[in-house]
């Protein structure tokens, strides 16, 4: 069984008594070595040079009701008992020098003498586990009991070990993930474990978060929840600053950023205050910081490091205290060893890096999404719509396939999804509208268009479940034979297209049987290439 090991301050007042008749008063700290069911292995007293034959006198009064009990004496200088800083300081030494064997020892911090601005002190430190104990709080004892000891009760700051308080702990935390995802179920492992430590890092740091990842991953929608969860906690009150970096190129670049003084340049007809100084107080979120130039950098370094900057044409520094967040879809550090980007700046954003996958890495995350922003129309257009099953079902297939590139990422779902429900017959998102957003998809990611031969005369031998089903090099070269066959006078003719090499180094030649194979493999014959169409 563990020793009891009290901590705890000397109480001038309470633990004082009034001579001759002393044992009739309630003094904590003597009081708390008088219940016969706890007792107390040793008693650390702590007490202000002033006050030590007080101490004294307390700790042989501790010694008669309790012989068991070791009492040791601290003196703890306090510059004035009433200094936050002063007392802080002076128990955070005591707690730094004490030799805690957590293995042997249990320890309890007594809470009930010293100070208001020694218990907090007290609790500050239990909190921390500077001092790894519980709280020990005592009272005096009831009218009915008079002389007694008193009541005692002991509180673990190791809020895990309360059911109520984690489950409150765990939703609050839920909700903030929740928050950060803009509600989406995503079920991505990896996704959703970097959204724990965004969540965990937003909460409790100030320090720059740099969002990487491709152009239409969500960087810019991230950002701005990540501020918005920190409103929220009241850990900002300024406003959010968004800034694309690749939009303020150039002369106008400084002035957007840093801000200009009247007559600094020709136009320059008026004072402008700049995006930093517009952030004071709030967030600034740089998106595409790789896109500013070097005379930015610099200035942006400084801002950072100094919060503070100077104006186009101002002699007169301005002040901003802001939190970053920066975004980029290049690769920093190798624009960094081409001398593209500035090493000490990196250095100075990169603490806290977070890379968002595209759409094309998340194939769990598709389906939610499609449902997400289908919430969002309606949300926005109070115009119910949805998929029937036949539809949604195809639109997923060719979502998850290798044929869905998703250059774009999230931004080429949004825009599929409006697409869609804009022309959705009675808010009912069918195979036919679907089939026309899978072609649109296409040539905006290939190039091609609808009616050349090839890619389009493939979807129309073969359904889009059958398309979507063929792995990319089966799908390029049946493409091609499709649109030789569509080109052709006969099977003989297309098989003496497409083999006219391997054809020469064969003894017999049966060009068309091998074509015929070959179209086999795919259900398809020489008939419905060349001339059955799929309708849906």
């Amino acid at each position: 069984m563990p020793r009891q090991v009290v901590i705890g301050l000397l109480g001038p007042t309470l633990d004082r008594g009034h001579h001759p008749d002393r044992w009739s008063q309630w003094r904590p700290s003597v009081s708390l070595c008088r219940h016969e069911d706890h007792l107390i292995d040793e008693f650390n007293l702590l007490h202000e040079p002033q006050f030590t034959r007080l101490a004294d006198q307390v700790a042989e009064d501790i010694r008669s009701v309790s012989p068991e009990t070791d009492v040791r004496q601290h003196v703890i200088a306090f510059g004035d008992p009433w200094d936050f800083e002063d007392v802080f300081a002076a128990l955070y030494d005591f707690a730094s020098g004490y030799p805690f064997d957590t293995d042997r020892d249990e320890y309890l911090v007594h809470m009930t003498t010293g100070t208001h601005v020694a218990q907090i002190c007290l609790f500050l430190l239990t909190e921390s586990r500077h001092l790894p104990a519980r709280l020990l709080q005592t009272s005096p004892p009831r009218k009915r009991e008079p002389g007694g000891p008193g009541d005692f009760r002991t509180i673990d700051l190791d809020l895990s070990r309360y059911d109520q308080i984690a489950q409150r702990y765990q939703l609050e935390q839920t909700r903030s993930l929740d928050f950060l995802k803009s509600g989406i179920d995503t079920r991505d492992a990896a996704f959703n474990r970097m959204i724990e430590q965004i969540e965990y890092v937003a909460i409790h740091s100030s320090d720059t978060i740099l969002l990487t990842g491709p152009t239409g991953a969500g960087k810019s929608q991230l950002a701005r929840r990540i501020y918005e969860l920190k409103r929220q906690r009241r850990q900002v009150e300024g406003p959010l600053i968004d800034v694309n970096c690749a939009t303020i190129r150039g002369d106008t670049a400084m002035s957007t950023l840093f801000g200009h003084t009247r007559g600094a340049f020709t136009g320059a007809v008026q004072a402008r205050r700049g995006l930093l100084a517009e952030a004071n107080g709030g967030m600034l979120f740089l998106d595409e910081i790789g896109e500013l130039g070097p005379d930015e950098q610099s200035m942006l370094l400084r801002a950072i490091e100094q919060k503070r900057f100077l104006p186009v044409g101002a002699d007169t520094e301005t002040a901003s205290d802001f939190l970053l967040i920066c975004g980029t879809n290049r690769d920093l550090q190798a624009d960094v060893r081409t001398g593209r980007f500035r090493e000490d700046l990196l250095a100075r954003i990169d603490l806290w890096t977070f890379r968002l996958p595209g759409l094309n890495e998340r194939p769990d995350d598709i389906a939610p999404n499609v449902q997400y922003e289908l919430e969002q129309l309606t949300r926005r257009t109070g115009r119910q719509v949805r998929f029937n099953r036949e539809a949604r079902d195809r639109f997923l297939q060719f979502a998850l396939s290798p044929e869905a590139s998703w250059r774009g990422n999230f931004r080429d779902l949004n825009a599929s999804m409006r697409r869609m429900a804009t022309m959705a017959p009675a808010g009912r998102i069918n195979a036919e509208v679907v089939d026309d957003e899978l072609g649109r998809l296409r040539r905006a990611w290939t190039g091609t268009e609808r009616d050349t031969p090839g890619a389009d005369a493939l979807r129309d031998v073969l359904d889009e479940q059958q398309v979507a089903g063929l792995d990319l090099f089966d799908r390029a070269q049946l493409e091609e034979v499709v649109r030789v066959c569509r080109t052709s006078s006969s099977l003989s003719d297309a098989g003496r297209k497409l083999f006219a090499v391997s054809r020469s180094r064969r003894r017999a030649v049966n060009d068309a049987d091998r074509l015929r194979k070959y179209l086999a493999k795919f259900d398809l014959d020489w008939s419905r290439v060349r001339n059955q169409k799929i309708s849906y």
